[in-house]
């Protein structure tokens, strides 16, 4: 009778480290995002100026966020 041997195969430690990057993008990107919509709720609130800023801001924390994503990925493309 020949005996099996199994391989044991460990999983990469950088393929765990893009996986946190991306669930860590994706906290700062609601968080961001809750984040301004409240402040521009309370600034709209306190001008009178109804959802304008509410909008403004929620875009430009929505859009801050997919640039760090985007300069984040190329980074760990370039291996940096």
């Amino acid at each position: 009778m020949s005996a099996t041997v199994h391989k044991t195969h460990y999983a990469d430690p950088s393929s765990f480290r893009g996986i946190i990057m991306l669930s860590a993008w994706g906290l700062a990107l609601v968080l961001a995002s809750l984040l301004f919509l409240w402040l521009g709720h309370f600034l709209d609130e306190l001008l009178g100026t109804t959802p304008k800023l509410m909008i403004g801001l929620f875009c430009l924390a929505v859009a801050g966020c997919f640039i760090e994503l985007y300069q984040e990925a190329l980074n760990i493309l370039k291996g940096t």
